[in-house]
């Protein structure tokens, strides 16, 4: 589809208007019915909704000149021609894949931006402007993304730049531009239920490496093999986690809360190591409150961190 944009372009020179002339304008709204297959791991998702027109130069022709340069792929649409007023009136149905660069830095609390842009493939700014229909552009008030809400719903215009000529030596300058058809939605995720299942292996891990302060520093087993096991349930859920999120630099939410319990299971085996090395010396008064105090400031130090960490991406 990109590279039909790229060979039709180069006729839209010859076809425009002057330099000059004002470009013609296409009357245009949008109505979502669906948006489902979220895919965070494949950073696409699908969307259906219903695209119309209204212009008065018979040389636009939506059926084959459209494009969506942000989609994988575009199912032919269904088309309903009439005139209104003298004027074209083209409704098209349509099924795109879009492909989508998840920001998941505070997921599971995320919202996304969703943006879908529209072209002429054949007509530039020169030659073409849309006109949003904001009256008449909606979206499906009982649709249902499952695990989000809708929380914004925009159409409006704007430009599409490409940096080159596409061959045209009459052009002095290797840049063209072409109207688009913007629809911008945002959606919230219901995060609540989400976090409670993709976090609560690695806080009873967690809580399974603290039921090591229970026995004595002198019992080595259970003092340093629950937070070993602890640590490599945390892990194991951390690469659950990780498989069904798109690769990211980002530091995120999910990287930040693991982090925090790998640090705190690690404070566990040191305080531990202390305790035993106190009581080996005699010391067992003191083993016995390093240990009891270590217990309260790790497991307090842990939850504090965490509400602050979810609170500040939660809101």
């Amino acid at each position: 589809m990109k590279h039909a944009v790229l060979l039709l372009t180069f006729l839209s020179l010859s076809i425009a208007p002057l330099r000059g002339e004002s470009p013609d304008t296409v009357r245009t709204g949008a109505y979502v019915i669906s948006v489902h297959d979220i895919s965070f791991h494949d950073k696409e998702y699908t969307i259906r909704f219903w695209l119309w027109f209204t212009y008065s130069n018979p040389k636009f022709d939506f059926t084959r000149q459209l494009d969506i340069p942000n989609a994988k792929s575009i199912d032919p649409p269904e088309v309903i021609r009439d005139t209104v007023d003298g004027k074209f009136y083209v409704i098209m149905k349509m099924k795109c894949v879009m492909k989508e660069s998840w920001n998941v830095g505070d997921f599971p609390f995320d919202s996304q931006q969703l943006h879908v842009q529209i072209e002429n493939t054949l007509f530039d700014k020169n030659a073409l402007v849309f006109l949003p229909d904001t009256a008449g552009s909606r979206y499906e008030q009982e649709m249902a993304i499952d695990g989000w809400s809708m929380k914004k719903f925009a159409v409006g215009t704007g430009r599409n730049g490409y940096e080159t000529a596409f061959g045209d030596t009459r052009i002095n300058e290797q840049h063209t531009e072409f109207a688009t058809f913007n629809i911008d939605m945002e959606i919230q995720r219901d995060a609540l239920g989400l976090f409670m299942k993709i976090f609560l292996g690695m806080y009873i891990a967690f809580l399974i490496a603290m039921v090591s302060f229970v026995p004595r520093p002198s019992e080595l087993e259970p003092r340093f093999g629950l937070p070993v096991g602890g640590l490599f349930a945390a892990v194991g859920n951390k690469y659950i986690i990780d498989s069904l999120l798109p690769e990211s630099s980002q530091f995120t939410l999910v990287d930040s809360l693991h982090a925090l319990t790998f640090f705190g299971i690690f404070s566990m085996l040191v305080v531990s190591a202390v305790a035993l090395k106190l009581h080996e010396r005699g010391r067992e008064n003191l083993s016995l409150t390093v240990s009891r105090y270590g217990a309260v400031g790790i497991g307090a130090l842990y939850f504090l961190i965490n509400l602050g960490l979810v609170v500040a991406s939660a809101y």
